[in-house]
Order: structure tokens, then sequence, then C-alpha cells
């Protein structure tokens, strides 16, 4: 391992706007290269970012003696290919969520990373939110006993047929679109870390509005997810729902409930914008009580960009710096690795089957 520890990105969408700014803000490691498909994307990346070192070839990027980890911000189904050839060529591998297309490729990745003994990561920082970090250590202390229901509510507008259309990719299913993937899989992993194994899956998928219009007047298909109501059934017999939906007019919530035997919390607020509450209180008190969120910022003391990717930035640069001990070999608990991304996976694909007929999924 060099010092500092070498990144190379490959995608300049997200790998530019979060993980570019997040890695910088932990000073053990160092962006030293990018890498996209398209020439004039990376080198535009490359000239804002400062970084001259900029490829077009993934499959040399990541055998590169020069760089100790390979971040992957491409398409989800170049994640697995592109994952595991990182891995085989010794690399520590973090993986932007949704980990992969389905829960077989997500495994593959799992399999060869534990089998090389490289870290592995993958992108479900919103572990780290300034509002569910209050909720983790809640919970992890024994807050609420035994714990009955976890609800979790995301509603937004960003695809009801009044707004723009968003990259076409995220309308279909197949090349990894929908908001089961994209805004639930946070929620999936959320409830999974905190309460344990699902062991059952029951769900409806659906997309409410099957064709949009592009501003030439030509139309897209749409197949992948605008709304879903997932229900586990966890191993610890707590029941939790995760409803989504993005075709909510006028709508920007976000909330989380957690009841117990001993206490209860909640969590309000928007999805992007504004400071959450949250509530918890015990049996024997008055009722609920706010607790702050987190105030944790990166160690650095890195000002951080003050844009729309802000908290996003935030919350990954502390997963990072949670991380590093893993790149020696070492714990690094409450990170979510590779495994975590499969459970998540495995828990999507069984939602699909699910709203396709099978009621009930067993996840044995």
């Amino acid at each position: 391992m060099t010092s500092p520890i070498r990144v190379g990105i490959i995608g300049v969408g997200w790998g530019s706007v979060v993980q570019t700014p997040a890695f910088r803000a932990v000073p053990e490691y160092e962006v030293a290269a990018l890498c996209s498909r398209r020439a004039e994307s990376v080198a535009k990346a490359g000239e804002a970012l400062g970084i001259s070192d900029v490829s077009t070839n993934w499959e040399e990027f990541v055998r590169r003696d020069d760089l100790d980890v390979i971040s992957i911000c491409t398409p989800v189904g170049l994640h697995a290919t592109q994952a595991i050839a990182a891995v085989e060529a010794g690399k520590h591998v973090l993986v932007e969520k949704p980990q992969a297309l389905s829960a077989g490729d997500a495994k593959r990745m799992l399999d060869t990373a534990e089998s090389a003994g490289v870290a592995h990561a993958v992108c479900f920082e919103g572990r780290y939110e300034h509002d569910r970090l209050p909720v983790r250590h809640l919970v992890e202390n024994g807050f609420l006993g035994q714990t009955y229901l976890g609800n979790a509510l995301t509603i937004g507008d960003y695809w009801h047929p009044t707004r723009p259309l968003q990259s076409e990719w995220m309308y279909k299913t197949a090349e990894g679109g929908g908001y089961l993937m994209g805004l639930s899989s946070h929620d999936i992993d959320f409830f999974t870390f905190l309460l344990g194994e699902p062991v059952a899956v029951c769900a409806d998928v659906r997309s409410s509005v099957p064709i949009r219009e592009r501003g030439d007047g030509s139309s897209i298909e749409v197949d992948a997810d605008d709304t879903s109501v997932v229900v586990l059934r966890m191993g610890s017999d707590a029941l939790v729902t995760i409803t989504t939906s993005v075709v909510g007019l006028h709508h920007n919530r976000r909330e989380l409930t957690l009841l117990g035997s001993d206490g209860t919390i909640t969590v309000s607020g928007a999805i992007q914008g504004g400071a959450p509450t949250i509530r918890a209180g015990r049996a024997g008190d008055d009722g609920l009580h706010e607790v702050a969120p987190s105030d944790r910022m990166p160690r650095s003391g890195v000002e951080l960009p003050k844009r729309r990717a802000a908290g996003a930035i935030r919350s990954l640069a502390l997963m990072l710096e949670d991380w590093l001990p893993a790149l020696e070999g070492k714990p690094a608990p409450g990170v979510p690795t590779l495994e975590d991304g499969w459970r998540v996976q495995r828990v999507v694909d069984a939602a699909r089957r699910s709203s396709a007929g099978e009621g009930w999924v067993s996840m044995g």
C-alpha cells in the first residue's frame, strides 16, 4: 500500500460530483487518475478537478501498478465485470450502488473479492447521513428493546408527468433503472444493517407512467419502477415496510419509524434540503423528545463543496474514513461491504418476483 492511498475512479458523472470531493476530504487518499469510455468527458472532468492522468481504457486502468483502490461509478451493468477485473488485479474496490443488476452478479463480485483477500465496500453511505447516525447509535445501544416494526416512506415527484425527463437509462430495468434500486435500496440496507437478515419478502413494484414523451415528440417505453411497497419479515420477528414513490406531485418527503418494546424512534424531513427532525422516547418518558442530528464531519476539517450533493459528499467521506482499517486488513465495522450489497440485491430480486405473482418469497 502506498502512502497516500492512490485511487483510480472509473466513471466521471457521480465520480466527479461526489466521489472525488469525498475522497479528497480524507487526507489518506489521493484521487490519482480518472477513467471514462468517452475521451471528451474524462478530459473535461480531469481539467475541472485538476487531474491530468486520464484514460478511456478501463481494462488497462484496473491493472495499473500505481493504483491501490479502484472506485467504480459506471452504469450498473458494468459493475460486476469491472469490479471482478479490478479484484483479480489485486485492487481494493469501492462500488457505487446499486451493486449489480442481479443477486447472482453481486454474489460473484463478493466471492471473488473474498477469495482475493482485498478490501471491498459498496456506497450505501446513507448509513452515515446526519439523521441516521443517531438512529444507529440508539438502536446499537438497545434503545428499542425488541423491535416490532420498522417503516420507511420516501415520496418525491421526480417522475411525475409534469417533470422533465431524467437520464433515459433510469427508465429501463435492464440498465439498473427504477427507484427500488435507486432509493429503496438505501432503506433496505439500513434496516438489514440494524435489524439483521430478512427471511421473507412480499412486494408490489409498479411503473405508474409507462410512456414518457421526449422534447422532440418521440416517446420512451418505461419498464422501471416509480412506485414500490416492500414488506420484509425479519429473522428477529420484526416487520419492515418500505414505501417509495417518485410520482408524488408537490411531494418531497422522507420518514423513518422504529417501534420496539422499550422505545420509539421517528425521523421526518425532506428527501433533499432542510433539517430533519429526530424524536425518540422510552417507556416511562412523557413522550417523544427531540434528538440532535449528528454533527460528525470529516476529521480533516476540509470545507466541503456547498452544493446540492454536499450531504452525499459528507456521508461518503465519513464512510471512507471508517473504511481505512479494512485497507490494512483490519475490521471496519459499520462500513457496507459487497456482502451487504448482495443482501440488498437479493431483496430487490425477491421483491420483483413477488410483484410478478409469487407472493411471499422465502430468502432461505
